[in-house]
């Protein structure tokens, strides 16, 4: 059996009764280390589950995942995941594997960000399609992701924006050569994404556009959600940009129209309660 065991999105604690119990019969254990990140180290985890982890990179699950399914027929391996199962596609990618090579499966579900975003007041059906934002370089610099934001907002919808996570990277020159050798790890912050934000906005404006979202938007920045340091501001946009919220992970919402309460649970994040009442009030139902 293939088990898919959601980690949740604190510490070695947060796994399920369920999933715990899969991952202590379990011959072999991977853990997923490419799409999120623990507030703990490996460590913690293989002292609490009382089982070593392998760690699974994103080479090994995109290019050698018979490998990671093999003697899943005879016996039990796990795969974990922080936060839910399903929350990148590369892990649906291992499911269709799995059953093509006749290997059973089971998903034990857990608390992703997907949900968790809840903490700030927001209600979770008043959001729309999520979007990822991605380190822009010197020559690339999409903005694709603005026109989901723009498209929801226009719909009075919230936008989840889920941040560039970069974990062994290779420099182009590296790649060519073909040598091992990776990048420190990177992990964008909520200032990292306002300031590409606000980027588009004078973009768009100097292509004579009237961008939706301006720099007044009310925002909500959110950090280590789950964890006993979980930090969250609200502000608009341009307060975004300097916001301080510490070390990863990082997320950031763009609000749509807010219900009363919505904007009354935001209040207790504001950065600036006299600005956040000045903006804020524009746009509620």
């Amino acid at each position: 059996m293939l088990y898919l065991v959601g980690l949740g999105l604190g510490d070695a604690k947060d796994i399920t009764v369920k999933g715990l119990e899969a991952v202590r019969r379990c011959r072999r254990v991977y853990l997923e280390a490419y799409t999120s990140m623990l507030t703990v180290g490996k460590e913690a985890l293989e002292e609490f589950y009382g089982k070593e982890l392998i760690l699974a990179d994103r080479e090994m699950v995109e290019q050698e995942a018979d490998s990671l399914l093999k003697e899943a027929d005879v016996s039990d391996v796990a795969f974990l995941v922080v936060g839910d199962p399903f929350g990148a596609t590369t892990h649906s990618d291992l499911v269709l594997r799995a059953v093509k090579l006749g290997i059973p499966y089971k998903v034990i579900h857990n608390a992703s960000i997907m949900n968790a975003v809840g903490c700030c007041g927001l209600q979770l059906y008043n959001f729309g399609e999520t979007v990822s934002i991605v380190f822009w370089t010197d020559t690339w610099k999409p903005e694709s992701f603005f026109d989901k934001i723009e498209k929801n907002r226009q719909n009075g919808m919230h936008t989840l924006c889920l941040l560039d996570i970069k974990v062994k990277e290779q420099s182009l020159e590296n790649l060519m050569k073909g040598r091992k050798i990776y990048e420190p790890p990177r992990y964008m912050s909520v200032n990292q994404a306002a300031e590409q934000l606000l980027a588009i906005i004078q973009n768009r404006r100097f292509q004579g556009e009237n961008p939706e979202v301006t720099e007044n938007t009310i925002c909500v920045g959110l950090a280590r959600v789950g964890a006993l340091d979980e930090k969250i501001a609200s502000g608009t946009l341009q307060q975004m940009s300097t916001v301080e919220l510490g070390a990863p992970l990082h997320s950031l919402i763009v609000t749509g129209t807010m219900h009363p309460l919505e904007l009354e649970m935001l209040k207790l994040f504001s950065v600036d309660s006299s600005s956040f009442e000045t903006n804020a009030c524009q746009r509620t139902t």
